[in-house]
């Protein structure tokens, strides 16, 4: 994708590749306003004392590695800022960010993006199915992840697939605490030595949730701090393009290999349930025009009491009313307010036919002709 902005020469996206070296000198070197989303899983800052061990005395495979160290709150919060500086600039003016952290630097990570200008939309609870439990027995244990989702600016239009989130909920809304499994089994990514291949992998099913409630197919989703690729992998089988970015060699070879191995779901199965408001407007008159529909012909109520002679300006008039299909339905049923697609109905061949499957039937029409 080439990317070509006022008073700069056309830069070229590296979509659906894994780019090496710093996260903030790459997103610096990508054009601004080009990502529609980002999600990140910057390092935690555990500031982890000593080796853990179990009741048994084994030790427990803790996250000690060098990219998270950081020796003062101070320092990681100057990286927080710049790293989040960087992202800031990539994003499309109604792009949105997912960042997520655990007790050690959500709250930071919160502070920092509302200093920048980002909107807070949601903070969301990932309770983990199977937590690691608190060998020590001092603390609770550490059972839940949180995920800040925030648009780049107040009023920005951010993509939210209210209703595809919902039918993923079993019809219904989806709600902001998350109870999905951590890596375990198959999906755990394994060296060659037969460890972890990362030791912060993200399930599939998070970034599942994320990218289809958030994003479109075609969309391009950047991860600054790719890891093993589990935001890559969603990407690439929801449709999406991705970018990556990831400093550790060792995780850019399991990535790499990973991604090789997914394929696109097709065409039909990327579709999701759209919200009705998200679906072109039809006015009731155009049925008139198109002759579905006749001035004079009689319309009823789907309760049968009440009824209304279409006009040819597209408005209906009853007893002592004339207005919109909307308004004339209210007056009648004495309602603030009515939706008259699902209040109406015409009669065919003896049958009562909603109005509604009129303007379903254009629809078709119109998105077959875009």
């Amino acid at each position: 994708m080439t990317i070509k902005t006022k008073g700069q020469k056309a830069l070229t996206l590296p979509l659906n590749q894994i780019l090496d070296g710093d996260c903030i000198q790459r997103m610096n070197a990508l054009p601004a306003g080009s990502i529609d989303l980002i999600f990140a899983d910057p390092p935690y800052n555990l500031q982890l004392r000593g080796d853990l061990h179990r009741p048994d005395n084994s030790k427990v495979d803790a996250v000690d590695n060098d990219w998270d160290q950081f020796d003062s709150f101070a320092r990681y919060d100057r990286f927080t800022r710049d790293w989040l500086t960087a992202a800031r600039r990539l994003l499309k003016p109604n792009g949105a960010i997912w960042v997520i952290g655990s007790y050690h630097n959500v709250f930071r990570m919160g502070a920092e993006l509302q200093n920048q200008g980002f909107w807070i939309l949601n903070d969301v609870v990932w309770r983990k199915a199977n937590p690691m439990p608190n060998f020590r027995g001092k603390r609770l244990t550490n059972a839940h992840e949180t995920l800040i989702w925030a648009s780049k600016s107040e009023g920005a239009k951010y993509t939210f697939n209210y209703e595809a989130l919902k039918a993923l909920n079993e019809g219904t809304q989806m709600r902001s605490d998350w109870m999905l499994p951590i890596c375990t089994g198959h999906e755990r990514l394994k060296d060659e030595d037969g460890n972890k291949a990362h030791p912060t992998q993200k399930p599939e099913s998070l970034l599942h949730r994320v990218l289809l409630g958030t994003t479109n197919p075609g969309d391009v989703v950047l991860d600054p701090f790719f890891g093993t690729g589990t935001t890559g992998a969603v990407a690439k089988m929801l449709g999406r393009d991705y970018i990556g970015i990831e400093r550790e060699d060792s995780y850019r070879v399991v990535a790499e290999k990973r991604l090789a191995k997914i394929r696109k779901f097709d065409r039909e199965a990327l579709e999701v349930t759209q919200s009705k408001r998200s679906e072109p407007r039809v006015a009731f008159g155009v049925l008139v025009e198109r002759g579905m529909l006749r001035p004079g012909e009689e319309l009823w109520s789907m309760n049968g009491r009440h009824k209304a002679r279409v006009r040819a300006d597209g408005t209906l008039i009853g007893d002592d009313i004339k207005g919109s299909i909307h308004q004339v339905g209210a007056f009648l049923e004495g309602a603030p307010s009515c939706n008259g697609w699902t209040y109406w109905q015409f009669r065919r061949d003896g049958q009562k036919v909603p109005i509604d499957l009129l303007r379903q039937q254009i629809r078709a029409e119109m998105a077959a002709n875009a």
